[in-house]
């Protein structure tokens, strides 16, 4: 890891890095006038709590006041990786982290390049390296679009799950899902061996404990929509998002089937956005799901776009 990237954090600057997720913006998680630059930089509200990325289990310590059981077990079965723990905080956490609750986000992600960087400057605090409402980013080049050519970013290539960590509130029971991810309700209780509330869509009202869960995120310029039942694709300014193309019609560059693939359609999501803008696209229409409640990655995939869907 060039020692540059390093000295930034260091002197209280911020860094954009990879990880397995989408490209994070990090910020000493002990230096509040270096957090304060990630909101600067962003625009992103005072009130939306910030996850803090560690490089090992032993990490959490320094910022949970209480780790259950439970919670060590998820860290053995899914740490590094993309799923995000909410604990009882320590007095010592600075409150602009937690949006001044008492709870605190952690999360190891699995990506060589995050965790070297992360043993380097200890922990960071790292949201989305976008400006705040827009897709985030999966690739180096969609940092640049939004914060300039200057901006220092930590290369690693496109994110491999394109999509933000599955969000597990373990400060109380019932353990509840605050935001879905690739890391699925089911695979969690497979775990700890007892349910926990699924995810549950929450008011703008609610007093936000988790990233995702009060703003519009993930919105490209394009107006995003489900695809109507009686709405034909045209070769006009819409990108059309099919998992399932109709035998009527044929693939092309403004009509994409993913064949069922959900998993490259969740990696790709983001990008797709963000392309359709740079092609000045106007609209999106997406093929709505079926039966998304047996499929837990459709759960999140839904959420992503029903949140980019809000923005208009």
């Amino acid at each position: 890891m060039p020692d540059i990237y390093t000295d930034i954090i260091i002197k209280g600057g911020v860094v954009a890095f990879p990880t397995e997720t989408v490209y994070g913006l990090g910020a000493s998680a002990w230096n509040p006038e270096a957090i304060r630059k990630i909101f600067e930089t962003k625009g992103r509200p005072t009130d939306n709590p910030l996850i803090v990325h560690v490089a090992s289990p032993e990490m959490v310590s320094d910022f949970a006041a209480e780790i259950p059981d439970e919670a060590t077990a998820l860290m053995e079965a899914y740490w590094p990786g993309p799923l995000t723990l909410i604990f009882k905080k320590k007095k010592e956490v600075l409150d602009i982290i937690t949006a001044g609750l008492d709870t605190v986000a952690v999360r190891m992600p699995k990506h060589p390049i995050a965790l070297a960087f992360i043993r380097q400057t200890g922990p960071l605090v790292a949201p989305s390296a976008n400006t705040s409402g827009k897709p985030s980013p999966t690739k180096p080049e969609h940092v640049t679009e939004d914060f300039g050519e200057d901006f220092p970013i930590i290369r690693g290539g496109a994110c491999q799950v394109g999509i933000e960590s599955t969000v597990l509130d373990v400060s109380e029971k019932p353990f509840e899902i605050y935001r879905p991810g690739f890391i699925n309700r089911l695979d969690i209780e497979k775990i700890i061996h007892q349910e926990i509330h699924p995810y549950r869509p929450h008011k703008k009202t609610d007093k936000p404990k988790s990233p995702g869960m009060k703003y519009t995120h993930y919105s490209p310029d394009a107006e995003v929509h489900w695809l109507g039942d009686d709405e034909k694709p045209e070769e006009n300014n819409t990108l059309y998002l099919y998992h399932h193309l109709p035998d009527d019609l044929n693939a092309s560059k403004h009509i994409v089937d993913y064949h069922g693939d959900f998993e490259q359609m969740t990696r790709e999501l983001y990008d797709r956005f963000r392309q359709a803008d740079k092609d000045n696209i106007h609209s999106i229409a997406i093929q709505q799901f079926i039966e998304i409640s047996d499929n837990e990655l459709l759960i999140a995939l839904n959420n992503r776009i029903t949140k980019a869907i809000g923005k208009k």
